[in-house]
C-alpha cells in the first residue's frame, strides 16, 4: 500500500512539477501516476489530494536532497546546503518554488498554506541547525527563498551570491 502510494505521489509531483496544477488532465494525472484511475482515486480521493500527496512527496525528496549528510563545519554547511538548492533548481524546476506555485493556483487552500508553512519552517530550522546559525532562521529562509527566486535569472551568480549572503551572516553571528 505505501509503495503504491510513493509510486502515486512521484508520479503526480512530476505531472505538476512539468505542466502546473491547472494544465493536466485527471487521465494526464493517471498516467503520471502510472494506475488505474480507480486506483488513483482510491489514494487520492480529489485533485487536491492529488495535489497535496504531491508535494508531500517534493517535501522530502526536497528535505534528503539538500540536507543530507552535510558538513559538521558550519561554513561548509552553508556552501553546501546553497549549492544544493541551486543544484536542485538546476535539474527539479529551474522556474521557482511549487509550493509557492500550489498555493498561488488554490490561494483559498488551508492545507495547502499549513503545509508550505511546514516546509519552509522545517527548511529554516535544518539550515539554522546545520549552519550554527539558530538565532537566524529567517534570515537563512530568505537567502534560500531568495535564491530560489533569483535562480531563473541568474542562475549559478545567485548561488555565489548566497553563499556570500551565507558566510557574512555567519560573520554577523560569531
Amino acid at each position: 500500500m505505501a509503495d503504491t502510494m510513493s509510486k502515486i505521489s512521484a508520479g503526480l509531483e512530476q505531472a505538476f512539477a512539468s505542466r502546473g496544477f491547472a494544465e493536466p488532465s485527471v487521465e494526464d494525472l493517471r498516467d503520471a501516476a502510472g494506475v488505474s484511475l480507480r486506483t488513483l482515486y482510491k489514494y487520492t480521493p480529489s485533485r487536491a489530494e492529488m495535489v497535496l500527496a504531491a508535494l508531500e512527496n517534493r517535501h522530502q525528496r526536497y528535505l534528503a536532497r539538500v540536507f543530507g549528510a552535510l558538513p559538521e563545519e558550519p561554513r561548509e554547511a552553508v556552501d553546501t546546503i546553497l549549492s544544493r538548492v541551486g543544484n536542485w533548481m538546476a535539474t527539479e524546476t529551474s522556474h521557482g518554488c511549487l509550493f509557492h506555485a500550489a498555493v498561488a493556483a488554490d490561494p483559498g487552500s488551508d492545507r495547502l498554506h499549513d503545509l508550505l508553512e511546514r516546509h519552509k519552517a522545517e527548511v529554516a530550522g535544518r539550515a539554522a541547525a546545520a549552519t550554527g546559525l539558530k538565532a537566524a532562521e529567517t534570515e537563512l529562509l530568505v537567502i534560500i527563498e531568495g535564491l530560489t527566486q533569483a535562480w531563473p535569472l541568474r542562475g549559478m551568480a545567485a548561488v555565489d551570491a548566497a553563499m556570500r549572503l551565507g558566510h557574512a551572516l555567519q560573520a554577523q553571528n560569531n
